[in-house]
Formats: structure tokens, sequence, C-alpha cells
């Protein structure tokens, strides 16, 4: 049986193809001619660039901070919660050992 890999595009004719195809001068099936890739692909990638172009504005600097404080938050959560548990299982083991 022969099994194809999948084709790797470069980053950079992913970022050429989405830009084309989000100025609309070709058809997603003129670009799919022109640079071999199938026209499904051509509009995933353009999808993915025009909802990740909101992104580029935003202070990197303040999201960074909320991230890392969601971060510390959850870890916390899951001290809390491994800490709940650890002790319910030493009083259950206390209770066996009796």
């Amino acid at each position: 049986m022969d099994h194809k890999k999948p084709r790797v595009f470069p980053v950079a004719l992913k970022a050429k193809v989405a830009l084309e195809a989000l100025k609309e001068d070709k058809t997603i099936a003129q670009l799919s001619s022109l640079y071999e890739v199938h026209p499904t692909q051509i509009k995933q990638w353009k999808t993915l660039v025009a909802s990740g172009l909101e992104t580029l504005f935003t202070d990197k600097r303040r999201s960074g901070v909320s991230d890392k404080d969601e971060l510390i938050e959850e870890l916390y959560k899951q001290i809390g919660q491994l800490k709940v548990e650890l002790d319910w299982l030493k009083k259950k083991i206390g209770v066996i050992e009796r």
C-alpha cells in the first residue's frame, strides 16, 4: 500500500496565499491552481488569518499579565483540590489502620 505523506507548506506560502485570498482579486479556484493548493485549504488559511487579525492590535503586555494571572489562579485551584483530596485520603487511611 502506498501511503502519501501530507504536504507541508512553508509558513511564508500560507501567509501569501491567505492574504491574496483576503484581497479577493482572484478567485479561490484561481489561487488553488496558481499555488497548487486545495481550495479548502486556502479557505481555512483565509479564515484563520481573518480571525487572527483582531489580536494583532491588542496590547500584548496587558494580555500577557492577564494570562499569567489566570494561570496562577488555575494552579492555586488545583493545589487546593489536591490538598482536599490528600486530607480525605489521610482520613480514610487513618480509619482503616485503627
